[in-house]
């Protein structure tokens, strides 16, 4: 996923392991249900619906909650052995350490994510309609037309029953792709027309983070050991890839 660190930047990211690509993903659609979550029009409305049925189908290819319940543990055995280090900065340490626990706590305690989400007619009627090109329409869902027209005050309490469902899952995917992003720094690089490779080991994310007047973006490819990165011109026929270029790349 891209994110504006700045105005003048744009930092982009490549998982290098299914897992990651797989959190990125739920971390786009979980932010793009919260966004759309306040319904303004049937347009958005629809589009608020179509992000809870793609956000339904990733909570349902994997053992989500058991995944990042290891991911919680693994960072919270981390920061023990971090404790151990001289100088170490143990309030933040043991800071860290609480919320990865409320964290787990809060993981165990919840039923299945997104159940509620399953279970409602509404939503359902929309999953059914998804693989149809423009199959929302209003004369094909004249329930949803209804539902989307009544005043967003009679909506609210049904959307925060399935935003609280999800919040345990969201704060702990957050927390988690935060730990995994700040575990490593920027740093400047050189690529040469328009060409960077590198070796890496043990690690899950490459990010990349470019000044945006330039108007040139990463492709990025790689695996466990190994990256490459093209540097590309938004336009692909006249935009000029400088034959020297810095970049700045964090390896987390």
């Amino acid at each position: 996923m891209s994110e504006s660190n700045t105005v003048d930047f744009v930092t982009y990211e490549y998982p290098l392991n299914e897992k990651i690509r797989s959190w990125l993903r739920l971390e786009t659609l979980l932010q793009q249900v919260y966004e759309l979550s306040h319904i303004t029009s049937y347009t958005s409305g629809i589009a608020f619906l179509r992000s809870v049925c793609e956000l339904i189908e990733i909570l349902d290819r994997g053992e989500v909650r058991s995944d990042l319940i290891k991911e919680l543990e693994k960072h919270r055995k981390r920061l023990a052995v971090w404790a151990e280090a001289p100088n170490a900065d143990n309030q933040l340490i043991s800071s860290l350490l609480n919320d990865l626990s409320a964290k787990t706590a809060n993981m165990n305690s919840v039923p299945r994510f997104g159940q509620q989400l399953r279970n409602d007619k509404i939503i359902s009627m929309v999953r059914q309609r998804l693989t149809i090109p423009g199959g929302c329409c209003s004369f094909d869902l004249p329930t949803l037309q209804l539902w989307l027209h009544m005043p967003q005050e009679q909506r609210n309490p049904i959307i925060k029953d399935w935003l609280d469902g999800l919040t345990p899952l969201k704060d702990t995917l957050d927390t988690i792709l935060n730990l995994l992003r700040h575990a490593s720094s920027f740093e400047t690089k050189e690529c040469h027309n328009g060409f960077y490779q590198d070796s890496v080991e043990d690690k899950e994310l490459l990010r990349v983070r470019l000044s945006i007047d330039k108007l040139i973006y990463p492709q990025i490819s790689g695996h466990k050991t190994r990256f490459a990165i093209r540097f590309l011109h938004i336009d692909s026929e006249n935009g000029i890839v400088p034959t020297i270029m810095t970049f700045e790349l964090s390896c987390c």
